[in-house]
């Protein structure tokens, strides 16, 4: 109680001492304040700092199931994960309904083509056997295929290029990595109606044309036909298709043209790769009317690189610009 009453005692004169060392701290009593107050608000701080920690965990504990985790203070899910996003869910339901539109036109179209190879003599194959029908079909399928280049050359070949050039391009896809069926439907399509309107119709007067320009019997015309094909025809037909397709995608002249002037000797030069060995077989045994239908069975390849080249640098400048948005160039 003595110790008490000495401190009351002297409380006023404490009281006194102390204010004005808060009030203006110098010199060595200064520098000890500082440090006092800086440990005081550092452990201030770790303190809050568990303290908030625990009140974090504690909320997670009073939501132990996953459909009643906390929103933030702006109502948004901090716990939300983006791959089952609105945006994310949009995305895989596009792709997958894309992906069914491409299988059913992609067997749509086999079983059609398969039912029209089989059923040749549906009007009088009543009676026949399995057997019969398969081994009369292809014989009955190559007449069919020879009266209607007799009634309709041009549409004939016209159709038969069209499918091609839709094939061809369908498995230049694939090949560069895309999935069966979610190929490019767009671009399968505009390879397909350069071949159809194109490729069919101009085939048909260039092998005419050749006839007419070397109607000679001698051994050099084979070799001086290939030449000619593979030198002028192929540098024609090679920049028809660049550019149409271009012209389909909608991009402008001057990349058109500045695309098909660093494309055009690659392309050229991959030709002579395959056509020199077909053409061979194309002028020295094929007749005229048969050569469109054997050279659209080696175009299945040529296609393919054909369409790889044509479309490469486009896909790769509209996937540049997706990716750097409105201001990339």
């Amino acid at each position: 109680m003595a110790a008490m009453n000495s401190i009351t005692a002297h409380g006023p004169k404490l009281r006194s001492f102390i204010r004005p060392a808060i009030k203006e701290p110098t010199g060595r009593f200064s520098s000890s304040f500082r440090q006092s107050s800086s440990t005081k608000s550092t452990r201030n701080w770790a303190v809050a700092s568990v303290t908030e920690d625990s009140k974090v965990v504690s909320v997670g504990k009073s939501y132990p199931k996953d459909d009643e985790k906390p929103a933030s203070g702006n109502g948004s899910d901090d716990f939300k994960n983006p791959k089952f996003d609105g945006k994310g869910e949009s995305d895989e339901f596009e792709k997958l309904v894309s992906r069914g539109i491409n299988a059913t036109i992609v067997l749509g179209m086999g079983t059609l083509a398969v039912t029209k190879l089989l059923s040749i003599d549906h009007d009088y194959w009543h009676g026949w056997t399995i057997y019969e029908i398969l081994r009369y079909a292809p014989e009955h399928n190559w007449i069919a295929y020879e009266e209607a280049l007799k009634t309709n050359p041009v549409l004939a070949k016209m159709m038969i290029s069209g499918v091609v050039y839709a094939i061809g391009d369908w498995i230049a896809q694939c090949y560069e990595g895309k999935p069966l069926f979610e190929f490019d439907r767009a671009r399968m399509f505009r390879s397909g109606l350069v071949g159809f309107t194109l490729h069919g119709s101009l085939s048909h007067y260039y092998y005419q044309l050749c006839e007419a320009l070397f109607p000679f019997q001698d051994w050099w015309v084979v070799p001086a036909k290939v030449a000619f094909d593979q030198t002028v025809w192929a540098a024609v037909w090679n920049s028809i298709y660049f550019v149409v397709l271009g012209f389909l995608r909608f991009e402008s002249p001057s990349n058109i043209f500045e695309e098909l002037r660093a494309t055009f000797w690659p392309m050229l030069t991959a030709g002579w790769k395959l056509w020199p060995f077909a053409h061979l077989i194309t002028y020295g045994v094929i007749p005229v009317e048969q050569r469109l239908l054997w050279v659209d069975c080696v175009e299945l390849i040529w296609v393919t690189i054909l369409s790889t080249y044509s479309n490469e640098k486009s896909e790769a400048r509209i996937s540049d610009a997706s990716e750097g948005g409105p201001g990339s160039q």
